[in-house]
């Protein structure tokens, strides 16, 4: 469900909306917020609930791993869209379930007239990193 107000948003976002991202924000068009939902070294998946303001959406990136690896988004609250480089964007409600093989440049965020979140977690793997590329332009995330 589409949500402009912040009041509504933080009613229908179960997890939180947390902090401000500022560790990651330059690799954000926009403001985000994170709320770590499990604590790094007491759990082996770090799971976080990562919400958007709306028009925010991070830049394009690859989650890359010698051995397994990837990412899972589930989607909790707002509406948001998901790209892989080549494809069409798609669009993004609570309940969506996405995952990101290792190695697919993507982006995710929230619609320009929309907050959204999502509980963002990484797979267990080998030799994993992030590699944050360009911003997703203007023209790109317009044209949806």
């Amino acid at each position: 469900m589409k949500t402009m107000d912040i009041q509504d948003f933080a009613r229908e976002n179960v997890f939180g909306l947390g902090e401000a991202n500022s560790a990651y924000a330059k690799y954000f068009v926009g403001n985000s917020y994170l709320n770590p939902l499990t604590a790094p070294g007491e759990c082996p998946v770090f799971l976080a609930n990562v919400s958007f303001e709306p028009g925010c959406r991070n830049n394009w990136h690859i989650h890359r791993a010698a051995e397994g690896g990837g990412q899972m988004l589930i989607c909790t609250a707002g509406e948001g869209w998901y790209q892989e480089a080549g494809k069409s964007a798609v669009s993004l409600v609570p309940g969506s379930v996405v995952y990101i093989a290792p190695g697919v440049k993507h982006w995710h965020g929230a619609k320009k007239d929309s907050w959204f979140s999502h509980i963002a977690f990484e797979l267990p793997g080998v030799d994993c990193s992030n590699e944050w590329l360009e911003p997703v332009s203007d023209g790109e995330y317009s044209a949806l």
